[in-house]
């Protein structure tokens, strides 16, 4: 088979104490999954969940020990931090239920989901799709895959933040509105899951700006953490 012009690489994601990679398919967000951050954003309550997604090549791989960059992007003057969790999915399948979505999950990482935050303020006062300040360059930094096997107690796992040494978010995995199991549920219902498939799975409150210069180090306990300086 030819090409009009080469394809572009795969990519993929180093894996915690395996030299093979991991895929990128498709990347899935969840959106206001903590209740702190929803109130932030201005809503309450347990609402139904809703999902948006980022290309592939959002995605910017840090390598273990090391520190990642991104460039501040292009139209927007607040650029604001979402540290998440992310699954995984090594097995893909529709209609999963809860019960059985621990069998998709190849493993977890450290996530920061980027966000344009004044052009998706604008966008939702307009009614129009907000993807201009989810989906754009390099909006998805995350560090190595650890297998589910190794990852310890994920649903109780501590998260955190930091920008320039000092806490920015704090929370915890057990305070997601839909856990893991239920966010698998919702989301297969609507997509065929594929392996190779990242769901971030939402932040907690104490989201804000970053400007270029500034460092920003997050970990999800038991995952190692995710350093990314914006320059």
């Amino acid at each position: 088979m030819s090409f009009v012009f080469p394809p572009p690489a795969t990519v993929s994601v180093p894996v915690v104490g395996k030299a093979e990679r991991f895929p990128v398919h498709r990347v899935y967000c969840v959106g206001r999954n903590y209740e702190e951050h929803a109130k932030e954003m201005g809503f309450t309550g347990r609402e139904p969940p809703f999902f948006f997604l980022k290309p592939a090549d959002a995605v910017v791989v840090v390598e273990a020990g090391q520190t990642g960059s991104i460039l501040y992007p292009s139209l927007t003057k607040n650029l604001h931090h979402e540290i998440e969790l992310v699954v995984a999915i090594g097995t893909g399948g529709k209609n999963i239920k809860a019960a059985d979505a621990h069998k998709h999950i190849y493993g977890y990482a450290v996530g920061l989901d980027m966000t344009r935050r004044d052009l998706q303020g604008e966008m939702k006062k307009q009614g129009r799709p907000w993807c201009i300040g989810k989906a754009f360059d390099q909006s998805a930094p995350i560090g190595p895959i650890t297998p589910a096997a190794n990852a310890g107690d994920i649903a109780n796992a501590e998260l955190y933040l930091q920008v320039g040494g000092q806490d920015r978010q704090r929370s915890n995995v057990a305070k997601l509105i839909w856990n893991i199991a239920e966010t698998i549920e919702h989301l297969s219902a609507a997509w065929e899951l594929q392996p190779g498939d990242l769901i971030y799975t939402g932040t907690p409150e104490g989201v804000g700006a970053v400007v270029a210069g500034d460092t920003m180090v997050g970990e999800v306990k038991g995952l190692g953490t995710l350093t990314v300086r914006v320059v």
